[in-house]
């Protein structure tokens, strides 16, 4: 193939390239329901639908294990999946873990992640199937797919958002990125002189949030208790702006948000200030966070309005593929993708 009809895999970013390799796909069995597109794949079990997902972590570009502890990669290698179901409303039930190692790892690291994986499965109630190992000569990769299960009428998919629903999130936003940009900072720190101990202590919950998130199964347990279904739904692994701009082209339709609504925890903010950077930036762009993003009916408002732990910031309007912020000087900007870019 000459240079000339060779395409730059980072000219079409990971979600064009998406596209472009499942073009062809063909759906050959009644009982697939959901294919690509979506949080899980969905597929019709009898009563429930079962939903299905699969995320790696590569070592370097998922993870820097200079600073990212064993168990604590296991147990976000789990989590991160189960928030994938989540985020159609189900709930997990089994995981597969397919891990690569180089030489460089001895059986007692490989039983510290797998620590993690054990934990994060007691937490979540799923239970460790199988998987696949295999020797890689550049670096640790940890694949896992999740199942979980949903009632057919509590489904929740990205496409079901619909004109005056509700804009909510499951909790604050940016603390991943910031706890990672700590972090960043204390490995240079070292590199620089390997006899200063790095300086986390002021920083426990950001840097918690990017070593060891939660996926928010708890959210799916109120739902039922409150009697509500989101009309779509989405976890918030890129940046808030993206999945936004996601539900937005899943459902055919725009958005609005408020800039002063994004939930920004006072210790995020706090580091923002401290690194030069707005608030919003990280609240808006920065991913890891594995909060749930979704929308409600106004007719489901009166169920959670002084929910605590539910945050509203916007609305979703008619515009198609329109997704725009107000911002605190009142001013109205478009959202644009700028959280975690994979190729």
């Amino acid at each position: 193939m000459s240079d000339k009809n060779r395409t730059e895999i980072d000219q079409m970013g990971e979600f064009g390239l998406i596209d472009h390799i499942t073009r062809d796909v063909k759906i050959h069995h009644s009982n697939t329901v959901k294919g690509i597109g979506d949080d899980a794949a969905v597929i019709d079990c009898g009563d429930d639908y079962m939903v299905v997902s699969t995320d790696m972590l590569l070592e370097g570009i998922h993870f820097d294990l200079s600073f990212m502890p064993l168990q604590h990669l296991g147990y976000k290698a789990i989590a991160v999946n189960v928030s994938d179901i989540a985020a159609m409303n189900a709930l997990p039930e089994q995981v597969t873990v397919s891990i690569a190692v180089t030489n460089r790892f001895s059986v007692e690291a490989i039983d510290m992640i797998y620590q993690g994986i054990n934990a994060a499965c007691k937490n979540y109630n799923v239970d460790l199937v199988g998987g696949d190992t295999t020797s890689s000569r550049s670096g640790l990769v940890i694949s896992v797919t999740a199942t979980g299960r949903v009632a057919k009428d509590k489904i929740a998919y990205r496409s079901g958002a619909k004109k005056d629903d509700i804009i909510c999130m499951s909790g604050d936003v940016g603390a991943a990125y910031m706890g990672l940009q700590v972090l960043l900072r204390e490995k240079k720190v070292f590199e620089a002189d390997p006899n200063m101990q790095p300086k986390l202590d002021d920083y426990e919950y950001i840097v918690g949030r990017q070593l060891r998130p939660e996926a928010r199964t708890d959210f799916i347990h109120d739902f039922r208790e409150l009697g509500i279904v989101p009309t779509s739904m989405i976890d918030v692994s890129d940046g808030v702006a993206s999945e936004i701009l996601h539900l937005c082209k899943a459902s055919n339709v725009g958005a609005v948000i408020y800039e002063q609504k994004i939930p920004v925890d006072q210790r995020t903010f706090d580091a923002a200030h401290e690194f030069n950077i707005p608030s919003v930036t990280p609240g808006l762009n920065g991913g890891e966070d594995y909060e749930l993003l979704f929308t409600i009916s106004q007719d489901d408002y009166k169920k959670v309005e002084k929910n605590p732990n539910i945050y509203f910031i916007g609305y979703v309007d008619e515009e198609p593929n329109s997704a725009r912020m107000v911002t605190v000087g009142e001013q109205i900007v478009p959202l644009s993708a700028q959280g975690f870019k994979h190729f």
